[in-house]
């Protein structure tokens, strides 16, 4: 059986705006197929099977357990729903029972965004109540304190390029809070690349996406305190039964981690080589000005940034999308008349197109 974009009327699509969930967020490899392959030729004792792995990853990962999820949104839903109900089973059957009252999750003000979701739907999903901390410009350890009250059940930090970045206390910060008042703290890291990090850091519970920086299929990952993973594993009998992971993407998952820790990443400065040549060439187009920016968030990858100057940008994003391929790009500063390149999952023929796109449009 053959498979094709034509096959279901669809475009093809260069993605140079990132690990986006919007187009399928990454690639995987030979080695991730060939486990989501073994995976779905076969059947396990499905318990075993997260149990297992989970222990797997964690000796990799140097923390006590670990439970693969069906996504990261998932993960914060699934955690936040752990932490209320402790094991509980009845809590487990009934997430939103009036019998618990310690259920709010305080979130410094600037990571409540929407990151294709709002943070805090994901928090009520998993029955918290959201109290925000802090100020839209900035929260300090002092401001996460004041909110604790004897309702409170966690803490919940977003590390993510979405949120505020100036003025933020540090995940360690945070967890010196959790310590002191004996809270866990949540880590949402999704799209981070450092698997260790964070809870080398004290965070409780850290999240991340198994497809995005890892380069896993659709997955998510929880890591951390073994108790508080008995907890998030018990979900599945409660609200996780909605979000189950099938045997294929828990061992493509598995795979994908194992091969990013022994192979890593693009490094940002081969990402500044790559965009060299299509830097010089976007600058030989009237009417755009490029150059190589790195990630807002600090983080070690490098994209190209280009100013459209005769005409809206937001016209020239949608130019790019319409025909086929279909061009995506980062819009987060089109308002500014800014469109941004991320190259990652971009090779030397796609590039082409892009330039040659955008002689068109312009």
């Amino acid at each position: 059986m053959t498979i094709s974009y034509d096959k279901f009327g669809l475009k093809e699509v260069i993605n140079a705006s990132g690990k986006m969930t919007i187009l399928g967020v990454s690639k995987v490899s030979e080695n991730v197929l060939a486990a989501q392959r073994f995976g779905g030729e076969h059947f396990f004792e499905m318990s075993e099977l997260f149990i297992q792995t989970g222990a797997y990853l964690a000796k990799l990962l140097k923390v006590e357990d670990a439970q693969i999820v069906s996504s990261a949104s998932a993960g914060i839903a699934q955690s936040v729903a752990a932490i209320i109900g402790q094991g509980s089973l009845y809590h487990a059957y009934h997430p939103y029972t009036d019998r618990i009252k310690k259920r709010e999750i305080i979130v410094p003000k600037g990571h409540n965004v929407d990151y294709g979701t709002p943070v805090e739907v994901m928090v009520e999903l998993g029955g918290g109540e959201v109290v925000e901390a802090g100020y839209a410009n900035g929260c300090s350890a002092e401001q996460i304190e004041m909110m604790i009250t004897d309702n409170t059940a966690a803490l919940l930090y977003i590390k993510s390029h979405h949120t505020v970045q100036k003025s933020m206390l540090t995940v360690a910060d945070a967890a010196a809070v959790a310590k002191k008042h004996q809270v866990p703290l949540i880590v949402d890291a999704a799209a981070e690349e450092d698997l260790y990090k964070y809870t080398q850091a004290g965070a409780d519970l850290v999240i991340y996406s198994g497809a995005k920086a890892i380069e896993g299929p659709s997955s998510g990952l929880v890591i951390g305190t073994a108790k508080y993973i008995e907890w998030v594993r018990l979900q599945g009998k409660g609200i996780g039964r909605a979000m189950k992971i099938g045997k294929d993407n828990i061992l493509g998952f598995t795979q994908a981690l194992e091969d990013r820790l022994q192979n890593g990443s693009e490094s940002g400065e081969s990402m500044k080589q790559r965009l060299m040549p299509f830097i010089e060439e976007l600058n030989k187009i009237e009417g755009l000005e490029a150059k190589t920016v790195q990630d807002g968030a600090g983080r070690d990858i490098y994209r190209a940034s280009v100013k459209v100057q005769n005409k809206p940008a937001t016209e020239v994003i949608n130019a790019l999308k319409v025909e086929n391929p279909a061009i995506y790009t980062r819009e987060y500063q089109a308002n500014n008349g800014i469109i941004e390149f991320d190259i990652r999952a971009v090779n030397e023929e796609e590039l082409g197109k892009i330039v040659t796109r955008l002689n068109e449009i312009m």
